[in-house]
């Protein structure tokens, strides 16, 4: 079985009045390529009139954002024209490319009624023969989704990119990278194999599991040797995993702000393409 190197527990970071944990990057853990950036937000409940997420106009470049809606929405706007909601189970993949601007905030509807919010949202890098590509965004609704069933139904979950045991995932992508969302019941398994040159991204959402012999609990991330390519997961209690797995692309990565590149070169190249307006104007 593949053997863990290190398990990371997710650091707390609120922004203004959003719970906020960040498995990555913390001070035990930078990246695992090519995944870069975790943010888990909630879960919490929003009283009626709320302000909603705080996430206006900002930009991006060299990388892509996927946003796990959990529970509540997302409203979606962009400078490449792209609006969306979406809803509880969702999921928003954005590849920022050679740059946009974009705003992630509540709907008029979340923020009048309230309710219940919990997000993830996930940095992906792009190699280097695809960080200047032209910027896309695709939402889907949970029903949009494709879905897996495991160990008799009492692992079910949500298969995003790539594949898992025979399921193609809902986004087609740059890359090969393998991304699912997995509801356990109490003391179900599976046991998976992830090809052993793949970085694998195990993140527990809620609950508590054993893989491969080792407790894995909520808000901690598992760093993953590249020894074997069997996962053998048991859940201790009702828990959500967040699971990916990729080839890394073993290249240099200089992130800065909202900008992940290869070369500091191409950092100040982006902050002085968004200052002077070329990754476009964003329009109220």
């Amino acid at each position: 079985m593949r053997s863990i190197k290190q398990i990371h527990k997710a650091e707390y970071r609120p922004i203004s009045d959003l719970i906020t944990y960040s498995p990555m990057p913390t001070g035990s853990i930078q990246m695992i390529d090519p995944f870069l950036f975790l943010n888990h937000h909630g879960p919490q409940q929003y009283p009626p009139n709320n302000n909603g997420l705080p996430f206006g106009p900002h930009p991006h470049r060299g990388m892509e954002t996927v946003t796990f809606i959990l529970d509540g929405d997302i409203a979606h706007k962009d400078s490449g024209g792209h609006k969306s909601v979406i809803e509880n189970g969702g999921v928003q993949w954005m590849t920022a490319g050679s740059g946009l601007l974009h705003a992630e905030v509540s709907s008029e509807k979340f923020k009048k009624e309230g309710g219940d919010l919990e997000i993830l949202q996930l940095w992906v890098n792009l190699p280097a023969e695809h960080k200047m590509t032209e910027p896309k965004y695709v939402g889907f609704q949970r029903d949009q989704i494709p879905t897996i069933s495991l160990d008799n139904g009492k692992v079910t979950g949500q298969v995003v990119s790539g594949s898992l045991e025979g399921t193609k995932g809902a986004f087609n992508t740059f890359t090969d990278v393998n991304l699912a969302t997995l509801n356990f019941e109490e003391n179900a398994k599976v046991s998976l194999d992830i090809p052993k040159d793949h970085n694998i991204f195990f993140y527990v959402i809620k609950g508590e599991f054993e893989v491969n012999g080792e407790q894995v609990k909520a808000l901690h991330l598992a760093e993953f040797n590249n020894d074997d390519e069997q996962l053998e997961i048991e859940a201790k209690s009702e828990s959500t995993l967040l699971l990916g797995h990729a080839k890394p692309f073993d290249e240099p990565v200089v992130a800065r702000g909202p900008f992940v590149m290869n070369t500091m070169e191409e950092i100040d190249e982006a902050y002085a393409d968004f200052q002077t307006g070329k990754m476009g104007a964003w329009k109220e």
